[in-house]
């Protein structure tokens, strides 16, 4: 096995879904994922600290790019423009070359209660991401909290409907219009 090749996280995703795909994530092992990958069961670890974390690789720079977002917006953006702005800006990792790897995700997570559970998380952190820039712009707690419970609503309704089969729209664009009909549906909440 060689010591250093380019995109070893990538290399052990693509390593890990192979094996999950096949065998069921419950059966495959960190060891067999290192070695699929050409890589050692030390590198893995160096990069993940455990089999499920493969899957959900990518969470940290997600929040970044969302509380990034929010925090460059003007000023003068009410708190769904800046969540509309983050959204836009989560967009940039899922373009049509990542979707069929997103769908394998999907896939491997949907079938396993301890993996759902750890995308509940995933959520969560997302969406407290967000809060949390929200509020640094000054939007109270309370409007803070829902504006980002809707936008990662509608991150999540954007990414389901970007991975339905037979889907060519860009993820941009479905996210953003899970966000429009959210925020329309809350106005006839009365």
């Amino acid at each position: 096995m060689s010591r250093w090749e380019p995109n070893t996280r990538v290399r052990l995703l693509d390593a890990a879904l192979d094996l999950f795909g096949g065998r069921g994530y419950d059966s495959v092992t960190v060891a067999e994922i290192a070695e699929r990958a050409g890589l050692t069961k030390r590198t893995f670890f160096r990069h993940f600290t455990d089999k499920r974390e493969v899957l959900f690789a990518g969470q940290e720079a997600l929040s970044r790019i969302f509380a990034e977002a929010i925090t460059a917006v003007p000023a003068s953006a009410s708190p769904m423009e800046a969540v509309a702005a983050a959204l836009a800006a989560a967009a940039a990792p899922f373009g049509p070359q990542r979707r069929e790897r997103a769908k394998q995700v999907q896939a491997v997570v949907a079938g396993h209660s301890d993996l759902r559970e750890r995308e509940l998380l995933k959520h969560a952190t997302l969406t407290a991401a967000m809060a949390g820039a929200l509020r640094e712009r000054g939007v109270p707690a309370p409007a803070a909290s829902l504006a980002a419970e809707i936008g990662g609503l509608a991150f999540t309704t954007g990414f389901a409907r970007w991975i339905e089969p037979g889907n060519e729209r860009e993820f941009a664009e479905l996210a953003r219009e899970a966000l429009d009909e959210l925020v329309a549906a809350t106005a006839t909440l009365g």
